[in-house]
């Protein structure tokens, strides 16, 4: 999709805005060093509190958002930005899957409203943190958490030269199998999400002789139900296994079918 530049400069503009998360995808960012420059040098930062004290109002070429949705401001913020913004991405799990913020989705938390805020009127929180593109349409996602700052840079370079970004969306375990790290589940009978989590992470866990914890979520069509079973084979409960689903990326939509029929049995 190419974008059409708004700003005297030539250069599109860029804003970064952060909703319920805990800022790692935007450090992840100013991580990046050398190649921040590169970045920086290609837009104009309209807004991004944790690079620059600039603020200019909108409309924006290219928004980042980082964070789930997780309080009724939340929403009418998110849509007020969809419509300043010409191209909307949203930016890690907590923005793409509601985050590890989203495993309350799957109990009663009034209870714990009641003891940590004085009256319960004071918390404006939802009942479920969701991902951006429930409450706004996106024009692109990138798993992680945090994110990969390889991926960004070939979705903003994509975005900036009007083709179309390529991205991944095979398993983790064709990773472990291109960098020969011995599958950790096969070999030691450790349980691990790689079959059914999308790449991106660089095999961390697997390359650690750790299972993968499912960082960068579902992969397409992920085979849950044959992993929840090989997974029960190796000796984990039914509650394990259901915790297994429940982490970073709990509400994306094939982990949470899967966790809830581990949480009913």
């Amino acid at each position: 999709m190419t974008v059409r530049f708004t700003t005297k400069s030539g250069k599109p503009k860029l804003a970064v805005w952060k909703f319920t998360s805990c800022d790692g995808c935007q450090l992840g960012l100013l991580d990046c060093e050398d190649e921040l420059l590169a970045v920086f040098g290609a837009v104009e930062i309209a807004y991004f509190p944790k690079a620059s004290r600039a603020e200019f109002k909108g409309p924006y070429d290219i928004s980042l958002v980082e964070g789930s949705i997780s309080t009724a401001h939340d929403i009418e913020r998110i849509r007020k930005i969809r419509r300043q913004s010409k191209l909307l991405i949203a930016i890690g799990a907590c923005a793409t899957a509601g985050g590890i913020q989203a495993a309350k989705n799957f109990r009663d938390v009034r209870n714990l409203i009641d003891a940590v805020y004085a009256r319960a009127d004071f918390s404006d929180l939802l009942a479920t943190p969701t991902a951006i593109r429930n409450h706004a349409p996106v024009d692109g996602e990138l798993r992680g958490c945090p994110i990969n700052k390889q991926q960004l840079f070939e979705a903003l370079g994509a975005l900036l030269n009007g083709r179309r970004a390529n991205l991944s969306t095979a398993a983790e375990c064709l990773e472990c199998k291109r960098a020969g790290i011995v599958c950790v589940m096969v070999a030691k009978g450790t349980p691990c999400l790689g079959p059914v989590v999308q790449t991106g992470c660089g095999a961390l866990c697997p390359s650690q002789a750790r299972g993968c914890y499912g960082c960068f979520g579902p992969k397409e069509t992920p085979n849950t139900a044959s992993l929840a079973l090989r997974m029960a084979e190796l000796g984990m409960s039914n509650r394990d296994i259901g915790l297994a689903f429940r982490s970073f990326n709990a509400n994306a939509e094939p982990f949470r079918k899967e966790g809830d029929r581990h949480d009913r049995r």
